[in-house]
């Protein structure tokens, strides 16, 4: 089968992380263990990601990942990577409700810029061969603004915001170009700093700047980094607030960023959470510019597996036409299904179910 002509993001889409297999917890537990070699444990995954990417095909959906297998976490394996910063283990982890996450996190130790060997290049390689012409690859990273949360940046190696920035995102420019070299044409930047800065009170900040001069910089920090981006690739970034285990960080509307990233940023498509009360209501969306960026709404949640009654999604769909034209719309799920190793509370079959759920409703909204 050949993928059939369109653009991303999809009616049905979805933000790209999956419930890892017991395949690779184990493969991960022996590899630790050194009863496995690195090799082997890459072979692992190597098949469990062919497997995943026939399911997600096998549902109906148009844009497949690699699930995220061979990550811990949904960043800091990328982060880690980039020259000037490495990964290390905090005295304590984030706190989200009811739980605080496993302990690890990225600091920047030297001037930051783009690694030529960074290993998801060659793994995204690996990934598009696997998927053929049978779906677009899609692959998924951090955002830049993401080494902007606090205890990230070094004081002492970048005192001026500024000149971090800068560097930040000619990383970026050059990331980018590497993963469309590579063959990539739809690239997605998760967020959740950006999100952040909407909560009542800024989790991640430590610069001494304003919410207002955060949300400034954050858009100059995207929008430089996609400056003469080629034509050809889709580039949507995720709006996130939070998703371990089934928990989440920080709650607050879309209102306090959506009259300048909304309005402003230069993405092809914004993936937002809508799945619950912490979301607030559509009215920010009134600042989507008329036939700009796609809005891919994640009315359903990934953090259980119970099905969302298919008329209240169809209410919601309406409800956010009121703001956004409904040919500039699609659905997908309010995040992934395992932004870290952990995954959320649910099964792989209750996810199947969900993404098969959303596939079939786009078709009875859009045709």
């Amino acid at each position: 089968m050949t993928i059939a002509k369109g653009k991303a993001p999809f009616r049905a889409d979805h933000v790209g992380s999956l419930l890892r297999p017991e395949s690779i917890h184990k493969a991960r537990k022996d590899f630790k263990e050194g009863t496995i070699t690195a090799s082997e444990l890459y072979d692992i995954e190597t098949t469990e990601i062919t497997r995943v990417v026939d399911k997600q095909i096998e549902v109906g959906l148009l844009a497949v990942t690699d699930g995220e297998f061979r990550r811990r976490f949904w960043h800091t394996d990328f982060l880690e990577h980039l020259t000037g910063v490495e990964g290390y283990v905090p005295e304590h982890g984030f706190k989200f409700k009811g739980e605080d996450t496993e302990a690890y996190d990225v600091r920047v130790t030297g001037k930051i810029s783009f690694n030529q060997d960074h290993p998801q290049i060659n793994e995204f390689i690996q990934f598009k061969e696997i998927v053929g012409d049978r779906a677009v690859a899609k692959q998924t990273i951090p955002s830049p603004n993401q080494l902007f949360n606090a205890g990230i940046r070094n004081l002492e190696i970048y005192p001026d915001i500024e000149d971090f920035a800068k560097d930040v995102i000619q990383t970026y420019r050059d990331t980018i170009q590497a993963f469309y070299d590579a063959g990539c044409r739809y690239l997605q930047l998760d967020d959740v700093y950006i999100a952040g800065l909407n909560a009542p009170n800024i989790p991640f900040n430590d610069s001494g700047h304003s919410r207002e001069e955060l949300i400034e910089l954050a858009l100059r920090v995207i929008n430089g980094v996609l400056e003469d981006k080629p034509e050809d690739l889709v580039v949507t970034t995720h709006l996130c607030r939070g998703n371990y285990r089934s928990k989440w960080a920080f709650e607050g509307s879309y209102a306090k960023i959506a009259p300048t990233l909304f309005a402003k940023e230069k993405v092809d498509g914004f993936f937002l959470e809508y799945d619950d009360d912490r979301s607030g209501d559509f009215e920010p969306l009134e600042h989507i510019p008329n036939g700009g960026p796609q809005v891919v709404l994640g009315l359903f949640t990934s953090k259980h597996g119970e099905l969302e009654d298919k008329e209240t999604i169809k209410a919601r769909f309406e409800e956010a036409t009121q703001y956004v034209p409904a040919e500039q719309l699609c659905l997908s799920p309010q995040c992934g299904f395992a932004s870290t190793h952990h995954g959320n509370i649910l099964t792989e079959e209750e996810q199947w179910e969900k993404l098969k759920y959303i596939v079939d409703l786009s078709k009875e909204l859009w045709g």
